[in-house]
């Protein structure tokens, strides 16, 4: 049996300032990995403004490593947390360093870090709640299933490395995908 879900809300600044959208728009949750080292380096990234809105990019939810879940904007506004699929999807990051802090370059493409066992239980949880509270919710995906950009390196231009990777390889998603229920969204559909 899991534990009972508890969720401290703590907006982002702009959280106001992002379009609100009915709750059968959502069918779709973004699983991401911070990249960072930490839940305060992730919210002070969160907190950047880089549109001329007034508003930056960040999750919808983040889950520590100790399986503490956050959440920085209400499900029923769109956050910008992945290209072309914000209007419909719910963002999960992961507290997770990923490639942190050299994101882009050629030799630091490994995720190594792996997901510990209370965080994958809270995103567990926190999935069954958003399907519980959003009908229309029968997808989920990676980051790195929806934008396959490839970039040049930050210390080779000449090498292209993928803009996006997360949550990586080290996220257990066949567990995932049997407690959630959902179905595995990939580039071209389902």
């Amino acid at each position: 049996m899991l534990a009972e879900l508890s969720i401290l809300v703590v907006p982002l600044p702009y959280e106001q300032r992002l379009d609100s959208r009915p709750p059968e728009s959502v069918e779709l949750v973004v699983i991401h990995c911070t990249e960072t080292p930490d839940l305060a380096e992730a919210r002070r990234l969160g907190e950047r403004i880089l549109y001329p809105s007034g508003t930056g990019a960040s999750g919808h939810f983040y889950i520590d490593r100790d399986g503490r879940i956050e959440q920085w904007v209400d499900p029923l506004r769109i956050a910008h947390h992945v290209r072309g699929h914000n209007a419909s999807s719910i963002g999960i990051e992961l507290v997770n360093r990923g490639r942190f802090p050299d994101w882009y370059r050629s030799d630091r493409q490994r995720m190594e870090e792996s997901y510990p066992e209370a965080q994958i239980e809270a995103l567990i949880r926190l999935l069954a709640d958003l399907r519980a509270r959003f009908p229309g919710l029968r997808f989920i995906a990676g980051h790195e299933d929806l934008d396959r950009e490839q970039i040049p390196a930050s210390d080779d231009p000449s090498l292209l490395v993928p803009r996006k990777l997360d949550p990586g390889p080290l996220f257990p998603w066949a567990r995932v995908l049997e407690a959630s229920g959902l179905e595995r969204m990939r580039p071209g559909g389902p």
